[in-house]
């Protein structure tokens, strides 16, 4: 797409990317788990799922968590804390595994036998753009049917790949306004 380099918020738009607006909405119908890797029990949930199986522990591995079997244990027992930073790993590991797991079937869900979703684009919000510059943003409604790209970026954790993604496999086909919604509010589908 051409004019990808387009100067955001020089005026004082403010908003996101609409590829990352698409992976919170993506995360969100992911269901990762609500209680914090801060508190114990968040912190147990999280462990639990990266080892109770083998497989599972490969996958938690390969995502970033490499600690010894002895110290998984001492965690889980409560006899120690991880440190902050394993505690970021702890997160991003988990993260990392349940996009994973939840790919497939998040994509059957998202292209329903060929049918698509319907995805809702929220414009930018204006209110701190003096009255000359503003643009006329509507509500758009676009039903997206190629989710295969977009769910794998996603799943991924590839940033680059998912606004690739997203921009050909949905923005497209707003024709000529994808420009003005490449930066969003909120994109709203479910599924």
């Amino acid at each position: 797409m051409p004019e990808r380099n387009i100067e955001f918020g020089a005026y004082g738009a403010r908003g996101i990317k609409g590829h990352e607006a698409a992976a919170r909405q993506l995360d969100a119908l992911a269901g990762f788990i609500a209680t914090p890797v801060t508190v114990r029990r968040g912190l147990l949930a999280r462990l639990h799922y990266l080892t109770r199986t083998d497989r599972a522990r490969a996958a938690a591995r390969e995502a970033g968590l490499t600690v010894t079997d002895r110290t998984l244990r001492a965690w889980l027992e409560g006899r120690r804390s991880p440190s902050p930073r394993n505690l970021a790993r702890i997160e991003e590991a988990y993260r990392a595994v349940r996009r994973r797991n939840v790919a497939r079937s998040l994509l059957a869900r998202l292209n329903r036998a060929g049918r698509g979703t319907r995805v809702e684009f929220h414009p930018l919000n204006q209110s701190q753009v003096p009255r000359p510059r503003q643009r006329a943003l509507s509500y758009r409604t676009l039903n997206v049917r190629h989710w295969d790209r977009i769910v794998a970026g996603w799943a991924a954790g590839d940033d680059a790949a998912l606004d690739d993604a997203w921009v050909s496999d949905a923005t497209v086909d707003l024709g000529s306004e994808w420009g003005q919604y490449e930066y969003v509010t909120n994109i709203g589908f479910a599924a």
